[in-house]
């Protein structure tokens, strides 16, 4: 099998670390093709050092945009690519737009699509990552899933379970196989910072940063915790916060510039507690063992608060300290979810050597 597999953002890396040694171990003749969607060193290329990724053999430079702009472009050099190869399927992994883009190149020119981390839902059309997942499941000729309820998901939406494949989260595997190396690395020891004594927060999407409100309230509650705050943070996000209260010389505020995959992978190992708008690291944290406070609307990952390692919460300090609080006061004790393991990569390449079968007309 020819197998062309499609990355663009830090997500999608991670996702792929565990996967690619897989598939040309199992003599699928897979190959990354990079669309630059996330182009710089810090949000790319210490990713593909950090986790060991092959070199792609195609770099796209489609760069940064409105998501119309982004998801035409890499759709146009993608299609050419395709067209080019005619590769025996193409994988898309998880929901950013150059998974859509690749998804919609693919189907256009009759190339099947599987999809890794298909069936996850947030229910919230606003969200640009909902868009990109729905569209991209109904084009897809194989959709592998992280946990039962996405199976649930697309069953309800009218997929053939022929299609569906359990196969568990790819980014727990990556996990799993990368905390041997970051043993005894003390990073958040350069930071003045001792383990168990901080709260590592990450927030940078547009429902909390491009609305001053929302942003003014988890500004307000993180300045108010019982623990030093570390906050690796976008350069955009940077003078938002500040505006905020949370600048440079804010106390009990330390901010830095983001940080590798195995870097961040050690901060949120090592944190008392963590706090995030992001999807990833609801995953990592359930995976490291460390409480989590999401605050977003909705979550599509929501078996992370089914066991107990998350907390979902609004925009809004009188709900974001209580549930902080309480992460702090965590046992720990929560169940890691179902094939949230070591063989994911290995379901996979069974999955892929069944078949794919191109997706049929009437």
């Amino acid at each position: 099998m020819r197998l062309i597999v499609v990355v663009g953002a830090r997500p999608n890396f991670i996702k792929v670390g565990p996967l690619m040694p897989a598939l040309l171990s199992a003599g699928i003749d897979a190959k990354l093709a990079h669309t630059g969607q996330h182009y710089d060193a810090a949000m790319s290329d210490v990713f593909f050092t950090d986790l060991e990724i092959p070199k792609p053999e195609w770099f796209l430079g489609v760069g940064s945009g409105t998501h119309a702009v982004q998801t035409g472009t890499a759709m146009m050099k993608l299609e050419e690519l395709f067209a080019a190869e005619r590769p025996d399927a193409v994988m898309v992994v998880g929901d950013v737009n150059s998974t859509l883009a690749a998804a919609l190149a693919a189907a256009k020119l009759n190339i099947p699509v599987v999809h890794l981390e298909a069936g996850l839902r947030s229910r919230d059309m606003s969200m640009p990552e909902e868009v990109n997942r729905l569209v991209t499941d109904q084009l897809s000729a194989m959709l592998l899933t992280p946990v039962r309820e996405a199976d649930s998901n697309l069953l309800a939406e009218g997929v053939d379970s022929s299609r569906i494949h359990l196969v568990g989260n790819i980014m727990a595997e990556s996990v799993l196989r990368n905390l041997p190396r970051i043993e005894g690395r003390d990073v958040c020891g350069r930071y003045g910072l001792k383990p168990r004594e901080y709260v590592l927060v990450t927030i940078h999407r547009p429902e909390n940063t491009d609305h001053p409100e929302r942003l003014s309230e988890i500004v307000s509650s993180l300045l108010a915790s019982p623990l030093p705050v570390l906050f690796p943070v976008h350069p955009r996000t940077r003078p938002l916060l500040a505006e905020h209260g949370m600048a440079e010389d804010a106390p009990g505020v330390v901010l830095v510039e983001p940080v590798g995959y195995l870097d961040m992978l050690a901060l949120q190992r090592d944190a008392a507690a963590i706090v995030t708008d992001s999807g990833g690291v609801q995953e990592e944290s359930c995976m490291v063992g460390t409480p989590c406070v999401t605050v977003r609307r909705n979550t599509e990952r929501y078996i992370t608060v089914e066991v107990g390692a998350n907390r979902l919460v609004s925009a809004q300090s009188a709900a974001i300290k209580p549930a902080l609080a309480d992460a702090l006061a965590s046992d720990r004790t929560w169940q890691v979810p179902e094939r949230w393991d070591t063989e994911v990569a290995a379901r996979v390449v069974k999955a892929l050597q069944s078949g794919v079968a191109p997706l049929m007309g009437c």
